[in-house]
């Protein structure tokens, strides 16, 4: 109701109350009506948040928890921290990735012209496109699999990984499939891919996904990501590792993520190591490993990476586009992506 009031201004302010009230309990009627009803008479005059200038406005002025704004503050100063809260409480677009194995990117973009659907394109990744509005399944060739799913931040991540034809490539945290799709097209459907997640019920999904987008050369299979296998060691030139997170990176699609609280997130770090630590077994000599979270907090990024590293010397980081020291966090308000991390590491 106070959304409709505050910021649906076609809705009249009568029928904004009144269906509210119907949907209310008798026991609570009379609260809901006079609460807005004390809104609506002083729309034009809303108290001011107190406090600007400090974490606590912040937190109330774009409703973000503030134990993570003052992270922010403190990790990158009070600007950017309220341009990311502001970032984070937009529409977030629907970015596509155009399967270059069944069209060219170019052929994909004058199809949405055709249909006249707006779109915005990409100068650094010609393959993506973003969809101002609309369904996934009624957009052209989703059926024929021209386009999957994915932020650019997701593709760019792949991309740096520098997947190739012929390459043995290994998904330990695969699900819904994104990274393995967007590898598996890099290597032009040569090679191999096997996709693994730890719900066997998730794995359908890749499953179909590919078979949606006529790629014949990912697997899937049931295990858990820190569960060690001597059979898969040294075997893949590529291991991805996206690990589960705390998700502060996609509040923007999730809001509900900002609602999380501290102490739920403690375990993540050690868990992410475990997965980074058994998956990093698994690559060949001279290999690539990728770790990457939808996440912007330091200590489930870059902070189990420079742990990783510490216990692992036989791994470096290494450049790729966009990330000179070879680890790189996207920002919404900065690069236009989800928040993401992902770090490029090399088996020396």
């Amino acid at each position: 109701g106070v959304v409709q009031l505050l910021f649906m201004d076609k809705i009249p302010v009568s029928a904004a109350v009144n269906e509210c009230v119907k949907l209310s309990s008798r026991r609570t009627s009379g609260l809901v009506n006079a609460v807005l009803r004390k809104i609506a008479d002083n729309r034009e005059h809303l108290p001011q948040i107190p406090g600007e200038g400090t974490a606590e406005y912040l937190s109330i002025r774009y409703s973000h928890p503030r134990w993570f704004v003052e992270r922010m503050i403190c990790d990158h100063g009070y600007d950017f921290a309220e341009a990311l809260l502001k970032a984070d409480n937009t529409p977030s677009p629907l970015s596509l990735h155009i399967n270059l194995l069944k069209t060219s990117a170019e052929g994909y973009k004058a199809l949405l012209q055709e249909q006249n659907i707006d779109f915005t394109a990409s100068d650094t990744q010609p393959e993506m496109v973003e969809i101002h509005g609309g369904r996934v399944d009624s957009l052209p060739g989703f059926a024929d699999g021209l386009f999957f799913v994915q932020d650019r931040a997701a593709a760019a991540s792949v991309a740096g990984a520098g997947p190739e034809p012929g390459m043995k490539v290994l998904d330990v945290c695969s699900a819904p499939g994104g990274k393995s799709f967007a590898a598996a097209i890099s290597m032009q459907n040569k090679g191999s891919i096997l996709a693994c997640d730890i719900h066997e019920k998730k794995l359908e999904r890749i499953q179909s996904g590919a078979e949606r987008l006529g790629i014949q050369i990912i697997e899937t299979s049931a295990r858990d990501a820190r569960q060690a296998d001597e059979a898969m060691n040294g075997k893949y030139d590529l291991v991805i590792a996206d690990v589960p997170c705390s998700g502060f990176g996609v509040i923007r699609k999730k809001p509900e993520i900002r609602q999380k609280k501290p102490e739920e997130l403690q375990n993540l770090p050690q868990i992410q190591l475990e997965i980074l630590s058994n998956a990093s077994k698994f690559v060949t000599e001279r290999g690539i490993l990728l770790y990457s979270t939808c996440t912007v907090l330091k200590e489930e990024n870059e902070e189990v990476v420079k742990a990783f590293l510490q216990n692992n010397p036989s791994y470096i980081l290494e450049p790729y586009t966009g990330a000179p020291e070879g680890m790189k966090t996207f920002w919404p308000h900065v690069d236009g992506t989800d928040g993401f991390f992902a770090a490029r590491m090399r088996k020396i």
